[in-house]
């Protein structure tokens, strides 16, 4: 634990890429190797359940702190993070040598199905045994996130560092759902079981938004360009007669899309398809707010497959005939695909085939974008024919281009405090348009202005509060701005019977009165 607490604390104390690569590969070296596999999963977001909630971590660190409940609220108010709080206002009572990384989280682990009383008593005991980063870093592991700087795609360049395996080897291993508990750093990392990667998929492609002077630059001739679907990014994998389905997130969906499995008798052994999980219903393509109907649902009954029937937007073409193939340039592995999808396009088949798009000038390019809405599309993607499919993002071969998004002017009626560096600032706000002639909240947002907007907006509000509602204060309807969206659709939930997806702000509206801002009809004509 005294190792891992140091390592945070100086992966937290630098912003250089090379410095922290430097700092994990040092740490994988000299580890335990148990240790060391519990620092890859936490740094790789695979964190043990939380046993105690954060409730209880305020009022028990406020009793050991001393402190009236209200006194601690407002230091974790201007801190802004739990964790930091409590290793700040608690302090050390005993000198002990720390438990190793694994042993501490085996203990938390246990704590789950303890009674409130032990709970406590374990929490304070730790509490008043660690030192300062040490405490923080406990903390941490009880509530989640560790929010310094480290993708994983950095940690497994450390480790790789580390071990001597190439990188991509040890994104792929490091993939799919695995957890200290049930392997060790030998198995996964070092000499990994073929028959126990059955179900595991490659890492995610992903791509840049495009650059303004891309077209400039770059022959059209050398791009395949398609559109880019708003679905549901998946991986399917049919090894040894079985199918499994991932998301982007790592999630085992097999189970949640059940007419699926027939695929696993359409298509060969030792093949894994990069694609788009679509809502597919008499031939045509539906829009994203359809798929909601079916994620995240833990029964999915034959009623809502007949309503929402999906289908899978073929994109790349990853394994084949059992071979990773990524290294092969994209139109040949586009030239597979084509090939596997002949063979298997037949009714009932849950399969399509994303089109390429072939055009002599990037102007019939962008008129293809402002046709993405037509489409059921987000927009388009350009893919560089030579480019092999590589692990988390790459500049400069795949580029999305996104088609502008929907906008609409709204009046900020309510603001919140943010986080980290902002948790003084009014930052996290609510968004209004007006039914006749009172104004209905439809969105909140937390993106899109300067720093310096932020302040001034952060002042106005403080200078005008209406009423507070905890951390939330309502305020003056007098500030109009424009939001951007992706996508709109009917909600019962909402008071406004309507909910838009990725809301932000495009750009505060100096020069509109509030009686300007949009009304719901108005936003309600974009589901037409």
């Amino acid at each position: 634990m005294r190792r891992f607490a140091g390592l945070i604390e100086q992966l937290d104390s630098t912003n250089k890429t090379n410095q922290k690569v430097a700092a994990l590969a040092n740490y994988f070296k000299q580890a335990p190797k148990e240790n060391a596999l519990w620092a890859v999963a936490l740094l790789s977001h695979r964190r043990p359940s939380r046993p105690v909630t954060t409730t209880l971590m305020r009022a028990w660190a406020a009793e050991l702190a001393q402190l009236p409940e209200w006194l601690f609220e407002e230091s974790y108010h201007i801190v802004g993070d739990l964790a930091e709080t409590i290793a700040l206002l608690v302090r050390q009572e005993a000198e002990e040598t720390p438990p190793s990384l694994s042993q501490c989280i085996k203990e938390i682990i246990a704590l789950k199905s303890k009674k409130e009383e032990e709970k406590k008593a374990y929490i304070l005991k730790r509490w008043k045994s660690l030192d300062n980063f040490e405490r923080f870093v406990f903390n941490k592991i009880l509530t989640g996130g560790f929010r310094i700087g480290v993708s994983q795609k950095l940690m497994t360049r450390a480790l790789s560092k580390a071990v001597d395996i190439d990188e991509n080897i040890l994104a792929h291993r490091l993939m799919g759902q695995w957890s200290p508990q049930t392997t060790t750093f030998d198995e996964l990392i070092l000499n990994p079981n073929p028959e126990d990667q059955i179900s595991q998929p490659y890492p995610f492609f992903l791509a840049y938004a495009l650059e303004e002077d891309f077209q400039e630059k770059e022959a059209i001739e050398n791009w395949h360009i398609e559109h880019k679907w708003d679905g549901m990014r998946s991986q399917l994998i049919v090894r040894e007669n079985k199918h499994f389905l991932w998301s982007r997130g790592e999630e085992l969906i097999t189970d949640k899309f059940p007419e699926l499995a027939c695929l696993a008798d359409h298509l060969p052994n030792g093949t894994v398809v990069d694609g788009e999980l679509l809502p597919y219903k008499n031939g045509v393509i539906g829009d994203f707010n359809t798929l909601q109907k079916r994620i995240g649902r833990k029964i999915v009954s034959q009623k809502l497959q007949n309503e929402v029937p999906i289908v899978i937007m073929l994109y790349d073409l990853l394994e084949w005939e059992g071979k990773d193939i990524r290294w092969l340039p994209l139109a040949q592995r586009q030239e597979l695909l084509a090939a596997l999808y002949k063979k298997t396009k037949r009714e009932g088949v849950p399969l399509l085939l994303s089109e390429i798009e072939r055009f002599s000038t990037w102007e019939k390019v962008a008129r293809e974008r402002e046709r993405a809405q037509q489409m059921r599309s987000e927009g388009l993607m350009l893919k560089h024919k030579d480019s092999p499919y590589g692990v988390g993002r790459k500049k400069g071969v795949w580029w999305k281009w996104k088609s502008d998004p929907n906008t609409i002017d709204a009046v900020l009626t309510y603001a919140m405090r943010g986080h980290g560096r902002r948790t003084n600032l009014y930052t996290d706000y609510t968004f209004a348009l007006w039914q006749d002639e009172e104004l209905v909240t439809f969105a909140k947002a937390y993106s899109g202005l300067t720093d310096a907007e932020i302040k001034q907006v952060d002042q106005f509000v403080k200078n005008n509060t209406t009423d507070r509602f905890g951390p939330v204060r309502q305020v003056k309807p007098e500030l109009v701005f424009e939001i951007a969206f992706e996508g709109i659709a009917t909600s019962p939930r909402h008071k406004s019977g309507v909910a838009v997806r990725f809301p932000r702000i495009l750009r505060w509206r100096h020069d509109k009165k509030i009686a300007e801002a949009n009304s719901l009809e108005d936003i309600k004509k974009l589901l037409e």
